[in-house]
C-alpha cells in the first residue's frame, strides 16, 4: 500500500479563494490529468516533511502555513518516533489500479509557479468556483484519487462557510 500526502494550496484574491491544480505528467499512467500536489511519502518520512518535498518539488512553491500542525504531538522511545496530527483529510482506495490511503492539508505557499515540476506540469492557481464548475461538467478531465478529496474539500467549504 502507498501513503500519500496532498496538498489544498488556497489563497485569497479580488474575484475569490483559488487552489493550485497541476497536470499530472508520468507517461506511464497514460492521459494526463488534473491533480493536487502531492505525493508518495518516504520511508519513516513524516507527512508534514513529505507534504513540504512534494509541494516544492511539484510547484516550486514553499508551504508556509499547515492547517492542523498547531495539533501536532510527536513521541520518542529508544527506537520509534511518532507524529501525530490532525490533517484536514484522509482518503483510502477500496478499489482501483493502486492500493493506497493518504491525507490531504490545507495550506497556504508562497513563491513562484513552476512551468513543470516533478512529473507534473502547469501548475496554477484556479478559482475553486472554476473546479467545482469542472468536477460537475467534466470529472474525467481529475485524476481519480483527488476527484474524491476536491469534493470533500467543497463540501466542507460549503458546510462551513470557509472564508479564509
Amino acid at each position: 500500500m502507498f501513503v500519500n500526502a496532498r496538498a489544498i494550496i488556497e489563497r485569497e484574491t479580488g474575484t475569490g479563494i483559488e487552489i493550485v491544480i497541476q497536470i499530472r505528467n508520468k507517461p506511464s499512467e497514460g492521459d494526463k490529468r488534473i491533480e493536487l500536489p502531492g505525493g508518495r511519502v518516504g520511508e519513516f518520512e513524516s507527512l508534514v516533511n513529505a507534504l513540504t518535498r512534494e509541494v516544492r518539488e511539484e510547484t516550486g512553491l514553499e508551504v508556509v502555513q499547515i492547517e492542523g500542525l498547531d495539533t501536532r504531538v510527536e513521541t520518542h522511545d529508544a527506537d520509534a518516533t511518532v507524529e501525530c496530527l490532525s490533517p484536514f483529510a484522509v482518503y483510502q482506495t477500496t478499489r482501483g489500479p493502486v492500493d493506497s490511503m493518504g491525507v490531504y492539508f490545507r495550506c497556504r505557499a508562497t513563491g513562484q509557479l513552476l512551468g513543470t515540476g516533478d512529473e507534473t506540469e502547469k501548475p496554477e492557481w484556479i478559482l475553486v468556483v472554476v473546479v467545482a464548475e469542472w468536477l460537475t461538467t467534466e470529472p474525467e478531465r481529475f485524476s481519480w484519487v483527488d476527484r474524491a478529496g476536491l469534493w470533500f474539500y467543497l463540501k466542507h467549504r460549503a458546510e462551513r462557510r470557509i472564508d479564509h
